[in-house]
């Protein structure tokens, strides 16, 4: 008993050794996928507390059978499959449950597990040859959705959205997909189950290498270099060939990583060189051409630079032009924007003689682009060197596009099977005008004639014919009607802005205002986009500058007033960013306000600007203050603030040094002429160097200016002086001012008519009699300036209101009409109307209002 007892007990150590070396081993593996995978932690855990059933204490070491299954386990052999096998068993599981989607119609699943599909059947194809289950799958897919488009002909039971979404993706996916394996597919359908019973692992044929000596290794690497001793290589380090049959494959993976992160466009753009050069038919020099302009567009946007180099938007437009040229050669392909894309990348397409061709993409928008980025560099550039000469000289080129172009969009109107939009046509015929608007015609008829030259004679326009022997001034004049004609929206707006700016350009003052005054795009400016409201406030300037060169130094300063007198001159016209101190421009505001700048061949220079407006805020300003001086009746008006507070910080200044610019120039001749000395007004006025920008203009300006001088010299000292007088002789007011005696009768009849000058003229004697007035108490003036000022509290008032009640306030107010003290005579008698930037007309309502006639305040 004793020997089998201490048998039994040696037994039960030995087991109760070996489950605790078991149990150590566990832990340490359980330590190590601890650290590797939480998963299998939990998996293990789990199944250990399972195993267990919960014992606590020794009884956890006792055996019983579970232990005994696992010593049975030990015994089992463990299979251990391949990687390859296992990728197997996935596609396989991945295969039934497209299947069972199948049955339940479920699209949605369908789609998700074929994208998974393909994705672990592109682990298996890297390591060996494609599955036959995979092959069995897509073709009986393929089936499966072709019955379903029968079905759903057939029947007016419709799919759920998410279905149908599901099942349109499927229709494309197994299309595009099953291109890359027809030869496999075309077996499998021809006897399926011979093709599923023949050996799985086909062993792929060995070919045996035929060693090459060591020129003909050479030789064969010469010929795959490039020009820059380089060869393109693909996976595996082979050389790539380029062929006319592969054309269409590498455009397709080059579109298709389009926009994908972490791609090579320089790479690209080099490949579709490539492909270029053995392009042989016109529909693939096409395609590849449309291809090759965009990536090279899109090369900026991935780029440190803000803009294409001039290498690489050279490029662009030789590849343009060569465009054109194919497709001008070849009319039976027609770019179109919205055809449909030919998918088939094998087959080419077959046009017969008098069938056309459509290929999709957009010449509008490639010339449009172009044109974009020329500016684009423009703006980077600086000025004033060599290299900004240079780059403006390839506006050349670019207008010879547009104009070709154009073209090429007219012969597409004419054919009958084409539906080419009209807008495409107008955006052309805008960018042509856009070209040519602000330069002058010297400059405009060598661009035109160079134009025409580059272009092929057989070509010809029915906008504007080649042989029409027609000036700049009608060119611009047919470009703009074609525009009104056909165009709506933003694009007549600019085309009329263009207009006008090109007759201020030229001097036609009156039928530039006209023009401006008829459009009524003071009223709705505001509605449209940014860049139309520069062109907007640019043609607003021309307009001043014009009105300045005819002389009419009242009209020009009231056009300038709003541009000038706000201190923005630079932001409003585009020709600079003013960063204001305290101003919160986030980064991106700044950015846009940046890539709306114009470039430097088109600003307006600005000096001249301020000298103008300055000199004819000067003119008018000096006389009303001398009237205001002198009668504290007259309602104190303020022409322009802008020259009353450059005026009276000169006159704060102590020490008056001799000017040295040109505001300093202007302000020394205001006082000048305030004090009455008019030769030194002319003098400081004649010695601005900026009326040479003025160029034949010079001599006439200064002449005009001298005369202008002169005439409110003798106002100013009229204004200032006639509480002094009695009488006056016309011969002394002409031996003072260097003016003949019908001169002086004509400026005095006129203040006198508009009530400036209480006085009358003695013909008899040649004399002015001045009648004396009634002079006001200091208490009585005090009353005349608070009733003014009450009187510009209830305007502003009733300006409000017309904002804040869309102008219905008064729509029911038919006698009181416009008589309520707005429009009468404003400064020295102008109509002073809320249309008054364009000069001297009765304007309309301010707000843009004008109610009459209907009881509902219907506009008129």
């Amino acid at each position: 008993m004793s020997s089998r007892f201490f048998a039994r007990g040696d037994s039960d150590s030995e087991s109760s050794s070996s489950e605790e070396e078991e149990l150590y081993s566990e832990e340490e593996e359980e330590g190590s996928e601890e650290e590797s995978e939480e998963e299998s932690e939990e998996e293990e855990s789990e199944s250990s507390s399972e195993d267990e059933g919960g014992r606590t204490g020794a009884s956890r070491f006792m055996k019983d059978i579970a232990e005994s299954d696992e010593s049975d386990d030990e015994d089992r052999v463990t299979v251990v499959k391949s990687a390859k096998d296992k990728r197997l068993e996935e596609l396989e599981g991945t295969i039934r449950l497209i299947e069972n989607a199948e049955k339940i119609n479920d699209w949605a699943v369908i789609s998700t597990e074929f994208d998974k599909l393909n994705r672990q059947v592109t682990k298996i194809v890297q390591s060996g040859i494609t599955p036959k289950v995979y092959v069995k799958a897509i073709a009986d897919l393929e089936d499966f959705i072709n019955e379903t488009v029968l079905k759903q002909r057939s029947t007016t039971r419709k799919m759920n959205a998410s279905n149908t979404k599901g099942f349109n993706a499927m229709k494309q996916k197994i299309k595009k997909n099953n291109k890359d394996f027809t030869s496999e597919l075309d077996k499998y359908k021809d006897d399926k189950d011979a093709y599923m019973e023949s050996d799985e692992d086909e062993t792929p044929v060995v070919v045996e290498k035929v060693k090459k000596n060591k020129i003909e290794r050479i030789d064969e690497l010469d010929r795959a270099l490039d020009d820059e001793g380089f060869s393109t290589v693909g996976r595996g380090g082979r050389t790539l060939q380029y062929t006319p049959e592969s054309i269409f494959k590498h455009l397709r993976t080059i579109l298709e990583s389009r926009g994908k992160k972490n791609t090579d466009r320089a790479e690209q753009v080099r490949v579709m060189e490539r492909l270029l050069e053995v392009a042989q038919t016109p529909y693939q020099k096409i395609r590849v051409l449309l291809a090759l302009i965009s990536t090279r567009f899109d090369m900026t946007s991935s780029s440190t630079q803000n803009y294409m180099s001039q290498e690489q938007w050279r490029s662009a437009q030789r590849e343009y032009s060569t465009l054109l040229q194919t497709l001008e050669q070849n009319r039976n392909f027609v770019v179109i924007e919205g055809a449909e894309e030919w998918e088939d990348d094998e087959k080419h397409p077959q046009v017969e003689p008098n069938e056309l061709f459509k290929v999709p993409g957009s010449i509008t928008s490639s010339i449009e682009r172009l044109d974009d980025e020329l500016t684009r560099s423009l703006q980077h550039i600086d000025p004033h060197t060599a290299e900004y000469i240079e780059r403006l000289g390839d506006e050349q080129l670019l207008y010879i596009d547009i104009l070709r172009s154009l073209l090429y969009i007219e012969s597409l109107n004419k054919v009958e099977k084409v539906e080419s939009p009209q807008d495409n046509a107008n955006r052309v015929v805008m960018r042509r005008l856009e070209h040519i608007y602000f330069k002058p015609l010297q400059v405009v008829k060598i661009l035109e004639e160079n134009a025409w030259k580059g272009i092929p004679e057989k070509l010809d326009s029915n906008i504007t014919p080649r042989d029409a022997d027609q000036d700049v001034s009608a060119l611009v004049q047919v470009l703009c009607n074609y525009l009104f004609q056909y165009s709506e929206g933003i694009i007549r707006a600019r085309a009329m802005l263009c207009q006008i700016y090109f007759l201020a350009l030229q001097d036609n003052y009156w039928k530039a205002r006209d023009l401006a005054l008829m459009s009524h795009l003071t009223e709705n400016i505001s509605t449209f986009d940014v860049s139309t409201q520069i062109l907007f406030n640019r043609t607003l300037v021309q307009i001043g500058l014009c009105a300045f060169r005819a002389g009419l130094c009242y009209e020009a300063q009231g056009v300038l007033q709003e541009i000038c007198g706000s201190g923005r001159q630079k932001e409003l016209l585009a020709q600079g960013v003013m960063m204001q101190r305290y101003s919160q421009v986030t980064p991106e505001q700044e950015r846009l306000e940046r890539q709306r700048q114009l470039p430097f061949h088109m600003h307006i220079n600005l000096e001249l600007l301020e000298c103008v407006y300055l000199t004819c805020s000067m003119l008018l300003e000096i006389p009303l203050l001398a009237q205001t001086g002198s009668s504290p009746d007259v309602r104190k008006k303020v022409i322009s603030k802008t020259f009353r507070r450059m005026l009276e910080y000169t006159e704060r200044q102590v020490f008056t040094g001799p000017p040295e610019n040109t505001r300093d120039h202007v302000m020394q001749a205001a006082k000048a002429l305030a004090s009455g000395d008019w030769k030194r007004c002319q003098e400081l006025i004649a010695k601005i160097g900026i009326w040479d920008l003025l160029g034949q203009d010079k001599e006439k300006v200064k002449e005009m200016l001298a005369s202008q001088i002169q005439e409110e010299g003798l106002r100013t000292y009229m204004f200032t002086y006639a509480p002094y007088y009695d009488t006056l002789s016309l011969k002394t007011l002409s031996g003072m001012f260097e003016l003949p005696d019908k001169k002086i009768v004509a400026i005095v009849s006129k203040m006198i008519s508009h009530e400036e000058l209480a006085a009358a003229l003695d013909q008899v004697n040649d004399a002015i009699i001045f009648r004396k007035g009634v002079e006001l108490s200091r208490l009585q003036s005090q009353v005349i300036s608070l009733s003014e000022k009450a009187m510009g509290i209830l305007e502003g008032n009733e300006k409000l209101l017309e904002q804040r009640t869309q102008g219905m306030a008064n729509a029911f107010q038919r006698d009181q009409g416009g008589n309520r003290g707005r429009g009468g005579q404003g400064r020295g008698g102008r109509a002073s109307g809320g249309n008054t930037r364009f000069g001297g007309q009765q304007g309309r309502r301010p707000g843009g209002q004008q109610f009459g006639g209907g009881a509902l305040g219907i506009k008129a």
